[in-house]
């Protein structure tokens, strides 16, 4: 079931409402780990993205780097390279704005966005704890900067293409702010 902006095309809501957005569910809610759009149709397939990856992708970018590079490192390559890319998960694409309205609209999909950023910190705090000494605070406050840089990105996305800005101009602005912004988080990530 494929799920457009028209109200009219919805069905009506359990509650009587006819937006009918706050029974759609997971299967029609496909977002970041950091509440970027992947997608709104089925378990995630038109962009090949499901829950799981979405949700450790932060984590996933540090467990995977290569031996020698800082765990910022490993998250600002995985972000720049997915600017890079177009990677549909960022929402870098006109189609986005639909998205974000029909999101936006609706209680349980707001809901579901801070869910799945929630696992994704805490996926990536999982993962830094496995490089630290037990019980040190550090990986969780890094998590929560990192991730918290992500969903940042995002947004910054989501608020330039709302503005009318260009694809282009917003990839190259947003590129070069994450790069400063995790060069300053790297030095921290080095005493990880």
């Amino acid at each position: 079931m494929a799920v457009t902006g028209d109200a009219q095309a919805l069905p009506e809501a359990q509650d009587g409402r006819q937006d009918g957005l706050d029974h759609l569910g997971l299967a029609l809610l496909g977002t970041s780990a950091a509440s970027g759009p992947a997608v709104l149709g089925d378990a995630y397939g038109d962009v090949g993205a499901d829950q799981s990856e979405v949700e450790n992708r932060l984590a996933a970018w540090v467990r995977t780097r290569p031996r020698g590079t800082t765990p910022t490192a490993a998250v600002r390559d995985g972000v720049l390279s997915a600017l890079a890319q177009g990677d549909p998960t960022l929402g870098l694409s006109k189609e986005a704005d639909a998205f974000w309205h029909i999101v936006d609209e609706s209680s349980s999909l707001r809901a579901r966005t801070r869910e799945i950023a929630e696992r994704s910190e805490a996926a990536l705090a999982a993962a830094l704890a496995e490089e630290a000494a037990p019980g040190d605070p550090l990986p969780r406050l890094l998590a929560g900067a990192l991730a918290g840089t992500f969903r940042a990105v995002v947004a910054e996305i989501r608020r330039k293409l709302a503005a009318g800005e260009e694809i282009e101009a917003v990839r190259a602005e947003v590129t070069a702010a994450a790069g400063r912004m995790f060069a300053a988080l790297d030095r921290v990530s080095e005493d990880l």
